[in-house]
């Protein structure tokens, strides 16, 4: 398809570097996308699934043209959990339209630098072929995947100190890092498949001419990126889960001695009640109203006492016997 670029540009954001024209547009509206689809052969219902925020990635495939949906987190605030949004493309023989909602903070950065007169910088990202602009997307975008990734292991290492620590409630904190590395494990997953797809049967479709470099290797690059990603997202599952049975186990230790402490206080005081309530008031106690001068008006207190020590001598012996207290 022959595209009329100066005529194309009316309400929305291009750039053109040699023979290949990058169309980028944030938050898509339907106006928007009515002008993308008079000027390129798209689908409607590829037209549909730009307009949905939903949409599982997949890869459809035309004969001038694929239209591929992928997901990436936005930039990951401390201790939240990362949000995703969806990134579509559209890439023909000549040109790439990327429509995305505005938060793949990299892809924006990206085209404002494409946009810059520098020639030579635009050349460098752009090159003359869809595929090629393609790598330079992804790439970034992954790139930002990495950094996402550094910052849920700076995470988990903190974790790792957390759980140890009595003083320091770290469930909550436990909880958010799992739904991080959950996250992130669904969006790498489907953008492995895809990126392996794209690789083997899609790059050299849309590269140009054979005096550009081979793109094949550098889309094994990215694929190398993400299967890393894919891995350390693994290991650091393996080791939330391990950190949140420990918090676990701690927790429910702690929790034990209290009950086990409670419990033997509780059990030393029965013999000392039992006792009491034979005598009730009956006895005579030093400093009350119905204290004596005779010592042995003070027997009943001092058997009262003496019982009740021996009862609770024997259950701390006991106790200590069958394990239940420890020095």
């Amino acid at each position: 398809m022959e595209l009329d670029f100066p005529n194309y540009v009316n309400g929305l954001e291009t750039i053109t570097n040699q023979d290949l024209l990058w169309v980028y547009l944030e938050r898509p509206t339907r106006e928007k996308m009515d002008i993308v689809s008079k000027n390129f052969p798209i689908h409607e219902l590829n037209i549909e699934d730009c307009l949905s925020k939903n949409q599982l990635p997949k890869i459809d495939r035309y004969d001038d043209h694929i239209f591929v949906i992928l997901q990436f987190p936005t930039s990951l605030k401390e201790r939240a959990a990362p949000n995703f949004t969806q990134l579509s493309l559209f890439i023909g023989k000549d040109y790439l339209i990327s429509i995305t909602q505005g938060d793949l903070h990299p892809l924006t950065e990206l085209f404002r630098t494409c946009k810059s007169r520098d020639h030579k910088i635009r050349n460098n990202f752009m090159g003359g072929s869809p595929g090629y602009l393609l790598h330079s997307i992804i790439d970034a975008l992954v790139d930002n995947l990495l950094h996402i990734l550094m910052k849920i292991i700076g995470n988990l290492d903190d974790i790792e100190d957390e759980v140890f620590d009595d003083k320091v409630a770290n469930a909550k904190e436990i909880s958010i890092l799992r739904r991080e590395i959950t996250t992130l494990r669904r969006i790498v997953l489907p953008l492995k498949r895809i990126m392996l797809e794209i690789t083997s049967r899609d790059v050299k479709r849309f590269s140009s001419s054979p005096e550009e470099e081979d793109l094949i290797d550098y889309f094994d690059d990215i694929n190398d990126h993400i299967s890393k990603v894919l891995e350390a997202l693994d290991e650091s599952k393996e080791t939330i889960e391990i950190y949140k049975d420990t918090d676990n186990m701690l927790n429910s230790e702690k929790t034990n001695k209290i009950l086990s402490f409670l419990t033997i206080l509780f059990t030393l005081s029965i013999p000392i009640t039992v006792a009491g309530t034979f005598y009730g008031m009956n006895i005579v106690i030093p400093g009350s109203v119905n204290q004596s001068e005779n010592i042995i008006d003070y027997f009943p207190l001092i058997l009262t006492s003496s019982l009740s020590s021996l009862a609770a001598g024997v259950m701390i012996y006991y106790f200590r016997k069958l394990g239940w207290i420890r020095s």
